[in-house]
């Protein structure tokens, strides 16, 4: 742990004392599946105009998600926040592992278009490296696939991919690039692994890698799990947190080339999610992440709106309140990814999160 935070404040160092012009600190944005963050008097306060949500790729064919993720684009347009709309498999049943044609997701995605012309933001596949997508092993139909929202939509910011700092990342990427007809100028990072252990090991090594912006689009300081502790060992604390969210965000501010972070997530419902790096804890009180952020934005916490007064629920709300899955979280393991795994069923009415942090889901 020692080497990595002498590295990490090496890198640190190197950038703050490499010549640049002056810049403004990086956009801070953030990533919840939940449309009730654009209502909190707290999140409106920080001044966040950024957000990120995950859908699925033919995410128009399912009336819940369509519905769920029609109110989430229709909250965030209220709110003036502009949304940031990552596609991914498919929300659950056989199609999860479906790997959809060129012809299919241009389909889809004109879909999704029509529907919300005003989205200008996307990112064309989640975790696209991962062996939980169908893309993993398939880099050209990732390419393929950034080339359709390019094309489809020309005024359009388009992240290339989001990619996990795992061994197979440079490679991918490389096959990535080769395939694609538009030239990638923009990146997306999950750096949880990274963040959690205050290194910047696979940032640099993506930064190496790619050209243009890179944007962090997944990341977050763990609170508390109830899954995976046995293959991802990381402290969980409250002030753990706090302390990767001023580190991710020091390490974004002090690279140019690092010009958005979207941290997952603004809270979680109850005491028994399997997953919660939230600035607001299930009892609706603010936590020291949530200082650390104002601070970043110029803001005293001391004038931040007060906390509402709530019991916190121990048990998870219905299901018919219950976003849909998505992703979120850091994948269940620190090694060379896996042989994909065959489609599972949908979560069960119990689990609140996204697939990758329910019992028996696939992660994504």
């Amino acid at each position: 742990m020692r080497r990595r935070r002498i590295a990490a404040l090496v890198f640190l160092v190197t950038l703050a004392g490499a010549p640049a012009a002056a810049r403004a600190r990086v956009l801070v944005g953030i990533g919840d599946q939940k449309p009730a963050m654009f209502a909190d008097a707290r999140f409106r306060w920080l001044g966040v105009r950024q957000a990120r949500i995950v859908v699925s790729w033919d995410v128009q064919r399912s009336t819940v998600e369509r519905r769920w993720v029609a109110g989430w684009l229709a909250a965030a347009r209220a709110a003036g926040v502009e949304p940031l709309v990552a596609f991914g498999h498919a929300w659950s049943g056989p199609r999860r592992g479906y790997l959809p044609g060129v012809g299919e997701f241009a389909a889809a995605f004109e879909r999704f278009r029509l529907a919300y012309p005003w989205v200008r933001e996307y990112t064309a596949w989640n975790e696209a490296d991962h062996c939980s997508q169908p893309t993993c092993r398939r880099p050209d139909k990732a390419a393929a696939y950034y080339d359709v929202v390019k094309d489809a939509c020309p005024g359009c910011t388009v992240v290339a991919a989001d990619v996990l700092d795992q061994p197979n990342m440079a490679s991918w990427i490389r096959a990535f690039s080769a395939a694609a007809h538009h030239v990638p100028r923009l990146w997306g990072l999950h750096n949880y692994l990274d963040a959690n252990r205050l290194r910047t090991r696979g940032t640099r090594r993506l930064l190496r890698v790619v050209r243009g912006e890179v944007w962090i689009t997944e990341t977050g300081g763990l609170v508390r799990r109830n899954h995976y502790r046995a293959q991802i060992a990381f402290p969980e604390s409250p002030a753990h947190a706090a302390t990767v969210t001023r580190f991710v965000l020091q390490v974004a501010d002090s690279e140019p080339r690092i010009r958005r972070v979207y941290f997952y997530q603004w809270n979680a419902d109850s005491l028994l999610e399997a997953w919660d790096s939230g600035f607001i804890d299930p009892f609706g009180h603010r936590r020291a992440a949530f200082d650390v952020l104002a601070r970043h934005a110029g803001r005293d916490p001391r004038r931040a709106p007060g906390d509402p007064v709530f019991a916190a629920p121990v048990e998870p709300p219905p299901a018919s309140e219950q976003p849909p899955p998505s992703q979120g979280g850091p994948p269940p393991q620190d090694s060379p990814p896996q042989q994909q795994q065959q489609p599972q069923d949908p979560p069960p009415p119990s689990c609140t999160l996204p697939p990758p942090l329910c019992p028996g889901v696939l992660p994504g």
